[in-house]
């Protein structure tokens, strides 16, 4: 159905030429290979074997000017990991109100990173992938609108731009594919540039819910604290209409043939299961002629604070005077206790991983780029390590 929706997108694209639209259509694509040197945990998707799929794409974008300051865009994308079932990305019209003003309604992506707008366009940066530590939740496309002003302020050109919409779909939270609703999403992002320095700072808040279904340990915990009566406990746990928060820092150096740069974000949901997320990345690279040589370091810490843990009581009185555990089954001395259950629910959501990338990029075509990647990720928490190995080759047409 979604390869359907595709060809008629397309053709209707192309029959809008007969209308007089000043219509374009761009193209971009990833094929890329990797494979970890080791079979003791994943990284990045990849396995101990080599997988084509797992950060291949392909896609299509059309843009059209409609005349009178509006125009329409569309961005189609097919991913290798979901059997390159296309479907949109992007799907929104902007209105230039004034050469500084610009409102855009529609399927946009959260302006949340430094390359949010073009993270699926692989030939856009150095990397065979962003660091993920940052860009692990980067491709949120809310519906919604977005304001941006752009002007002049001294020798900088700054861009400020404030966002409003609302998201329902897939989230990799609790699980791999959680269903998730942010409601009332707010915020906004600020770069400013001149010469050779570019400055960011973006912040959203957003009413978050995520479901717990894909968890049956955590459905069960959850329904054990509701037969106990511990609202206040079980609101630490599920993720429902939990104020949330995203604060993004970056900056960025190109200097000659010198590149440095570099983000740190803090995302957090108040009383809720997820934990406190700090990460950040540094990256450093040199051009030599068709070459561009780089190595990054980045760490990603997730955690409770320690006034998280140890919520649930570990026994009740009954009406008549009685002292019961707080267990999955009072009636046995050797059930767990809910609390306990609560605390190794909270422990398991902590991450605190550093990894390390070594790579290159060779420009050989105008339109084209070889990228190969050498990462070693350390899990601090598991005492494992492992690394991925991956080449690509990134273009737009």
């Amino acid at each position: 159905m979604k390869k359907r929706l595709l060809a008629v997108a397309l053709c209707c694209a192309i029959n809008g030429t007969a209308y007089g639209a000043d219509l374009r259509i761009n193209g971009f694509a990833s094929i890329v290979a990797g494979s970890t040197t080791d079979d003791n945990m994943s990284v990045f998707g990849y396995e101990d074997e080599i997988s084509f799929s797992n950060e291949s794409m392909f896609a299509l974008q059309v843009s059209s000017d409609l005349g009178d300051g509006i125009s329409a865009t569309a961005q189609i994308v097919a991913r290798g990991h979901e059997d390159y079932d296309a479907e949109f990305e992007w799907a929104y019209i902007s209105y230039d109100i004034n050469e500084h003003l610009r409102l855009s309604a529609g399927k946009m992506r959260l302006p949340l990173f430094r390359y949010s707008d073009f993270i699926e366009v692989g030939y856009a940066y150095r990397w065979v992938r962003p660091p993920t530590s940052v860009y692990s939740f980067a491709s949120t496309t809310p519906t919604g609108m977005s304001l941006l002003y752009t002007s002049q302020l001294g020798q900088w050109d700054s861009s400020l731009q404030f966002v409003y919409g609302r998201y329902e779909g897939k989230a990799n939270a609790i699980t791999d594919s959680d269903d998730a609703t942010l409601n009332d999403i707010t915020g906004f992002n600020w770069t400013m540039s001149k010469d050779w320095l570019t400055l960011r700072a973006s912040y959203v808040v957003a009413e978050t819910s995520i479901s717990l279904n894909n968890s049956a340990p955590l459905v069960a915990l959850s329904g054990a604290l509701q037969n106990y009566g511990l609202q206040e406990q079980l609101s630490q746990l599920v993720v429902d209409k939990d104020d949330g928060s995203f604060l993004g820092l970056g900056f960025a150096i190109d200097y000659n043939n010198f590149l440095l740069d570099g983000e740190y974000t803090e995302v957090e949901v108040d009383n809720s299961l997820l934990p406190e997320q700090s990460q950040y990345y540094v990256s450093a690279g040199y051009r030599l002629d068709d070459w561009t040589l780089h190595v990054t370091y980045e760490e990603n810490d997730d955690k409770h604070p320690n006034g998280r843990f140890n919520q649930v009581p570990t026994t009740i009185t009954l009406a008549n005077g009685a002292v019961v555990p707080v267990s999955t089954d009072p009636s046995n001395p050797n059930a767990p206790l809910i609390r306990d259950l609560m605390n190794g629910a909270l422990n398991a959501t902590r991450v605190n991983t550093n990894t390390v990338t070594l790579g290159a990029r060779y420009d050989f075509h105008p339109s084209a780029a070889f990228k190969i990647d050498w990462s070693r990720l350390d899990n601090d928490v598991t005492n494992q390590d492992n690394d991925v190995i991956a080449v690509a080759i990134d273009l737009v047409f």
